[in-house]
């Protein structure tokens, strides 16, 4: 006896015809009625809605490593960037009978419109392009799948249905109409038939809602039934969103639907399995219908009995692993009120809105935030499929993959950040391949500032990994078969398109940071030859940082930098002659531009000095190029800080460098103060010349702190400020000093109010401050220096700690990046 003959002997009576089973897309109600109505009808051939261009990659999903949520991905061969998305959760009806008919022999076939089709748009159509970059599409589109401009009002059938029903929310009648359904052997059609004979009343008021595209696609789906019943005699089952039951009813000519069909655009695609998240299955776009809480439609699918109380069990679990005080009392307590609002809401089981509100109300004792958790973490949560290493994928793919599992680094939806040492092999290897990927655009890692150690050894990544980056390793594939290759031809490639030399300078610098010795020839000649062209000074300013970051970062993986020093050296030169009359006649906001570069320009040269010392000291000519590039550093700062057609803040910025370095003393820094403040200067002048030497983050606080003639000459300029030009420089003062800490604005202001000595004096006076001298005391200085050979690791033969400290202070500037 057939099997669908003792399903009839059961007394269950099937529908004549093709089986037509219209879902909601991602609805676990409707999964659980297709498999209770399959398992009824017992049919030979199940019919999906999906692309046929995946037939063969049906069999994948009965493979112990195919784990759900997971998407059929078409891409265009020649252009992998326009793609298309068709997700599948373990709770999606079309999931469900696939396993179906795999565990019970049976064949299944798409029978939708190819993405042959789907992705053969007309780019010209910019309606339709927003369309998609907005998320929209129509019910059962791909996900990322272009749909037709909307030449009517577009409808959401279940809200109408809804609506009608007297809800104001079609999550909630779904749940109660659907998901709340108790699901018996006796009214197995029973379901589809309903939801059938509703869509076909609202396509009667509304047509195709418009879904003018959906004439086309059902079309399609007509005839590919229309084959498959000849092939099998009828006994045949579909599986396709409840919104095109009526249409595939309907009773057309085969030459009707080959009309439809006639001229549709091609395009050469390729499709494969990629992974999924929950996540990415919340937001409202195409197929992936948008639905609002897919962590909690899971686990109504999963849980077989007793769904409330499960749930308020991983809810408890949650909360108490962020340290919250739940126990099983909260459990019992907030089951018990779930049952009671839905009975007084007059719903047959509590949804997810009982179950929220009794979460908050019980386990959150009212408060939104651990419920926002609850909601992240379990409504919606971080749950990403897994696909076989078998399935179809680029030459790229394969070789990421690879990378991945050498590398132990397993892509994940939840966020993370990962530390890597540089020093160690595994993590250089992960730092190179997440720059690499990161050039060729797929930012599976985002740098972020490090922890606890600010030397160039170390980085910090923030993780994150969502299923679009499948595309972008797809599109990422035209520039070659491994991720090394590809990195390295897109770099050469960006390089000779670069707009500008900034540009190409990050670009070397991305280049350094993802091990790429074969695209830095081309890199550095088109650098070399930009550099050569480019006359703006602020230009090359800003491109000389990236050049010596990039030598640090070559140093210290070991990677050959001689002809990006070189061509680092001649642009230093270049910023050395034409910054000067760069300088003059700048406005406020040019000026505040030109400081920037100035402070930039200076780390740079500290570091490329540095570097050429070290170069040099093993000739023994550290001192010639102690007075080589530093040297001439300091004459273009001594020449800006002495200009008066240079602005003041650019002014007042040189001057505090030169004394920062030792060029200049403390009593001729006084004393060029003592002028600027004097009273033939300007207020407004006088103002812009304190912001940049006490200014910027450049510790200009502490300064003033220990040197009470400074903070002397500044409070007593300030008290002399006319009241009329008073106000045109106090936002310039309150933003100088609101940058210091609290703790320098206090010591600041007590000194203030007890009076630095005698005002406006240049004279040297002993501090008033307990624990502060006049001059530095070199003994209580050198007690610090075993501490700091025992932290460096250092013994007494390894020189001077304050070489060592210089070093030191050199790297922390090399990773502020």
């Amino acid at each position: 006896m057939s099997e669908r003959a003792a399903g009839s002997e059961a007394g269950v009576r099937r529908p004549p015809g093709p089986l037509l089973l219209g879902v909601r897309h991602h609805g676990p109600g409707s999964a659980r009625a297709v498999r209770a109505a399959l398992d009824a009808a017992c049919p030979r051939v199940v019919l999906l809605e999906g692309p046929p261009e995946a037939d063969a990659l049906i069999a994948l999903a009965a493979d112990e490593d195919m784990r759900p949520p997971v998407a059929l991905l078409a891409h265009v061969v020649d252009e992998p960037g326009r793609s298309a998305f068709w997700p599948l959760a373990e709770f999606s009806p079309e999931w469900v009978a696939i396993r179906w008919a795999l565990e019970h022999g049976v064949p299944a076939r798409f029978i939708d419109l190819p993405a042959t089709h789907t992705l053969a748009r007309e780019d010209k159509d910019e309606e339709e392009k927003e369309d998609v970059a907005e998320g929209e599409g129509e019910p059962g589109e791909p996900d990322g799948a272009l749909s037709e401009p909307a030449r009517a009002v577009r409808i959401d059938p279940l809200a109408v249905l809804a609506e009608t029903a007297g809800y104001d929310d079609p999550e909630r009648w779904w749940e109660d109409v659907i998901e709340h359904r108790g699901a018996r052997a006796e009214d197995a059609f029973a379901p589809f038939a309903v939801l059938g004979e509703a869509m076909e009343a609202l396509r009667e008021v509304y047509g195709t809602g418009g879904h003018d595209r959906d004439l086309v696609r059902e079309a399609y789906m007509r005839l590919q039934v229309r084959a498959a019943q000849r092939e099998f005699e009828d006994d045949v089952a579909v599986v396709c969103g409840a919104w095109h039951v009526p249409a595939l009813r309907q009773r057309t000519t085969v030459a009707a639907d080959r009309a439809l069909l006639k001229g549709l655009p091609k395009v050469k695609a390729d499709m494969t399995w990629v992974p999924w998240t929950h996540r990415r299955l919340s937001r409202v776009s195409g197929y992936g219908a948008g639905i609002d809480s897919p962590g909690w439609y899971g686990h109504l699918f999963a849980a077989a009995d007793r769904p409330i109380e499960r749930w308020m069990t991983k809810v408890a679990r949650l909360l108490r692993d962020e340290d919250r005080p739940v126990s099983s009392a909260h459990v019992i307590e907030a089951v018990r009120l779930a049952d009671t609002l839905a009975a007084m809401r007059g719903r047959p089981l509590p949804g997810l809105t009982e179950t929220t509100d009794a979460v908050r109300a019980v386990m959150c004792e009212g408060s939104d935030v651990p419920l926002a958790l609850v909601h992240d973490r379990l409504v919606v949560g971080d749950v990403l499929g897994e696909v076989p290493a078998s399935a179809p994928a680029v030459p790229l793919q394969r070789d990421l993959a690879r990378l991945q599992r050498r590398l132990r680094l397993k892509p994940e939806a939840q966020e993370r950040e990962l530390e890597l040492d540089l020093r160690k092999e595994t993590d250089g290897g992960r730092s190179r391949l997440l720059h690499r990927l990161r050039l060729l655009g797929v930012g599976w890692g985002e740098p972020v500032a490090s922890r606890g150690s600010t030397g160039t050894f170390r980085e910090t990544w923030r993780l994150h990994w969502e299923p679009e980056l499948a595309v972008r390793v797809a599109e990422a594939g035209v520039w070659g078969t491994t991720v090394i290759a590809a990195a390295t031809a897109k770099a050469e490639t960006d390089a000779v398109g670069a707009r500008s030399l900034a540009e190409v300078t990050g670009l070397a610098e991305r280049c350094l940071l993802a091990e790429l010795p074969d695209a830095l020839p081309v890199v550095m000649r088109v650098l070399a030859d930009r550099a050569a062209l480019d006359a703006d000074v602020g230009h090359l300013a800003q491109a000389l940082p990236a050049l010596v970051r990039s030598l640090r970062y070559g140093d210290v993986r070991g990677t050959g930098t001689q002809a990006l020093a070189e061509v680092a050296a001649g642009l230093a030169e270049r910023v050395f002659v034409g910054l000067p009359p760069a300088c003059a006649a700048l406005d406020a906001e040019a000026a505040e531009e030109m400081r920037g570069h100035v402070d930039a320009v200076h780390g740079a040269v500290g570091l490329l000095a540095e570097g050429a010392e070290g170069a040099e000291g093993a000739a023994g000519d550290a001192d010639d190029s102690r007075s080589g590039i530093r040297g001439r550093w300091h004459s273009v700062l001594g020449t800006l800080s002495a200009r008066d057609t240079v602005p003041g803040v650019v002014r007042g910025r040189a001057v505090r460098l030169l004394l920062d370095d030792g060029e200049l003393g403390q009593e001729e820094a006084a004393r060029l103060m003592g002028l600027v403040l004097s009273p033939g200067t300007a207020p407004g002048d006088a103002a812009a010349w304190i912001e940049g030497f006490v200014g910027g983050g450049s510790g200009g606080g502490m300064l003033l702190v220990h040197d009470e003639r400074m903070l002397g000459l500044v409070d007593s300029w300030l008290t002399g400020v006319p009241g009329d030009a008073f106000t045109d420089v106090l936002p310039l003062l309150r933003r100088t000093f609101s940058e210091y800490e609290p703790g320098v604005r206090r010591t600041l202001g007590e000194l203030v109010r007890r009076g630095p000595g005698p005002r406006g004096s240049v004279a040297d006076t002993v501090s008033g401050t307990p624990g502060f001298g006049p001059d530095l005391d070199e003994d209580r200085a050198g007690a610090v220096l075993p501490v700091l050979r025992l932290l460096l690791g250092l013994d007494e033969t390894d020189g001077d700690v304050g070489d060592v400290g210089d070093r030191g202070n050199n790297d922390l500037v090399g990773a502020g990046r």
